[in-house]
Order: structure tokens, then sequence, then C-alpha cells
């Protein structure tokens, strides 16, 4: 996956930092990190630090580069007034785990689910009995922060990602026979309805699958043809993930109601359909908690989804407790107030 410096770029407050080695000065290592104001649960704000994208050299890796950036970064962190920093891994990936637990003293938090719908080359069928509509800027913000205050991750700056030129929208699905008593202009929400927003990530990045086995390229490639041939079958043909293709991510997805759950698999069958007409999104994701409601409705193949790993670490030393805009320790060791964890688009 790629990772480069511009997805911090997106946040008010951030950096880049990289190690050199040697007299010659040679950039052996990087590590980006921003800070936001996002929610603990229902226990209000806390100012949070996102550290991502480590990485050494192969050819410098056992010199401590990657701990010493963590903590350089982490300085910077505390400057300007974080208590917690957290960072997010692939629950495989050991040697970040380690890295992160045993030597910079980061305990594991949180496990959310990627959940991946690959973008085949057939629309995704929306039921007539559902209208989709996208809302304003102000409204999406709005019924955001009523429905998500108390859940946690929450960012403060909701309103700066909404308006980003890479958000394509924010999209609510209601049964129609809502449509004429429902005002969006309102503070009301229809009885039942399911609600999500559409992250570009191909303009910050794109993703090309390398290295397969000759066995499963050709099964991709097969089912391609197999579908280009007999079109009227409607194959879930794989994309060519094997040129540079880019994704949608599907973020503050919510539903209310008895028909939340259909209402929530239409939504990402548009986002899905959204991603056929782009021509160069190869795949729409999202990442929920384990006990998120709308874990169950969001269309996904099991192969192509994983766990992530969230790990945290206090910044502020005990003795700050006593600061009233210093966060509770104890959200370190308990269990999430909420059901409900809010992944940033701009995280991703």
């Amino acid at each position: 996956m790629g990772d480069p410096v511009c997805r911090v770029r997106h946040f008010p407050s951030h950096i880049v930092l990289v190690a050199e080695y040697g007299e010659e000065r040679e950039i052996v290592g990087v590590i980006r990190g921003c800070v936001k104001t996002v929610t603990r649960g229902a226990s209000g704000f806390v100012k949070l630090a996102y550290l991502l994208g480590l990485r050494v050299s192969p050819s410098h890796r056992r010199l401590n580069i990657g701990t010493k950036l963590v903590l350089k970064l982490e300085e910077w962190c505390k400057q300007i007034g974080a208590e917690f920093s957290y960072m997010a891994t692939d629950c495989t990936n050991e040697p970040s785990v380690n890295l992160f637990t045993k030597k910079c003293s980061y305990i594991k938090f949180r496990t959310l689910t990627m959940l991946v719908q690959p973008v085949h080359a057939h629309y995704k069928s929306i039921s007539s009995s559902v209208s989709i509509v996208r809302l304003p800027e102000r409204l999406a913000e709005s019924i955001y922060r009523r429905v998500f205050m108390n859940s946690e991750f929450f960012p403060q700056d909701v309103d700066l990602i909404l308006s980003s030129k890479l958000n394509l929208g924010t999209f609510m699905a209601v049964p129609k026979k809502f449509l004429p008593k429902w005002d969006p202009r309102t503070n009301i929400l229809p009885p039942s309805y399911a609600i999500l927003s559409v992250w570009n990530t191909k303009e910050v990045f794109k993703l090309q699958v390398k290295g397969v086995s000759p066995l499963a390229y050709a099964w991709c490639m097969g089912s391609r043809l197999l579908d280009a041939w007999m079109p009227w079958l409607r194959l879930p043909s794989f994309p060519d993930v094997f040129r540079k293709f880019g994704l949608y991510f599907l973020y503050g997805l919510h539903m209310e109601g008895k028909n939340g759950p259909g209402l929530m698999k239409s939504l990402c069958a548009f986002a899905h359909n959204m991603g056929r007409d782009d021509g160069e999104c190869g795949a729409v994701v999202a990442e929920v908690g384990p006990r998120d409601p709308v874990r169950e409705a969001i269309p996904h193949w099991r192969k192509f989804s994983w766990a992530d790993l969230w790990c945290i670490k206090k910044l502020k030393d005990d003795m700050d407790d006593s600061d009233e805009k210093c966060a509770p320790s104890d959200w370190m060791k308990s269990r999430s107030s909420s059901s409900v964890i809010f992944v940033d688009p701009r995280d991703f």
C-alpha cells in the first residue's frame, strides 16, 4: 500500500520527519504525524496525535532508527498539546506491533475490520423503493455531530473533512414513502435512514498488486474475460488490480430504524456504482469497529478484508492528570463506551 507524504497535509497540524545516516546524510527512514481533537466516547474531547507511515530502509534496520523517529515525533506532538498518540497497523504485522508495544510503550487499544468490496464492470441494483439524497455540507455536518458525538475518535473539525476537495459527497438513503413528509432543511430526521460519505483516496495515492501467483493472476484475468464474453451473467469479475488503481473510502456510516440495514446496503451499492463510473477506482473500502451495527450491512469480500489493530500511548505524565483539560488515563484501559468508532478518512 502506498503511503506518500501528502496524506498528512490534510490535517491543520502535521509534520514529516526523516532520519539521515552517515557523512553523506543518506535518508534511511521517515515517519509522519498529525494532531487533531477527537471524542473519546461520552467523556468529551481529547487532543490526539496520529503516527503513520513509519519506514526504515532494509539496509539500516536493527539500528534503533525506527524507535528514535517515533520518540522524536512524540516530542513534537507533546509540544503542541497532544495528550495521547496512536497508530494503526495490520494485526499480522508483528515487527510494527512489537516496535510500538515493546520498545515505545504503546498498548493494544482497539481492533477494527477493514471491509473491501472490489468494483467490477456491472452496476449494482438499488431497490426502486429507496431514494438516495445528496446532503448539503452543513446538513451533513449537523447530522454527524448529532449521531457521533458519543462515539470514539469523532473529529472536532469534521467540517473541514466534508468541505475537502477529496470528499465526493455525503449521501442519505431513505424509503421513498418518507420523502413527501421529510424536509432535509429541518433538524428532524426520517424514522428510518442510512448515511455515509465518500472519500476519494485515488487523488492521494494509488495501489498496484504485484507478486501474485500465476494461478491467482490467471483466475483474475479469466473472470474478466468470461465477464466480457458473457455480460448477461453479470459475474462479479475481479478488477484489474495489476495496474495502478484508486480506492473510495466510505466513512461516517450510520443507520437508524427497521429499514436501516437494507438502506445501508443500497448506499454501499450506490458508492460502488460511483466507483464503476470513475474508471480508476478498483474498490470501495470501509473500516468499522467489531460492535458497530453497520458492520453486517456492508457488502464486502471476506478474502480481501483484514483486521486493523490500533495501539495507543499516554503522552502526558501522570502528574498532569490534575489538569482539567487532560483526558483520564483509564481511557486506555477501559472498554469503549460506544459501539461506534469514527474512522477519519484522512487517516486512511
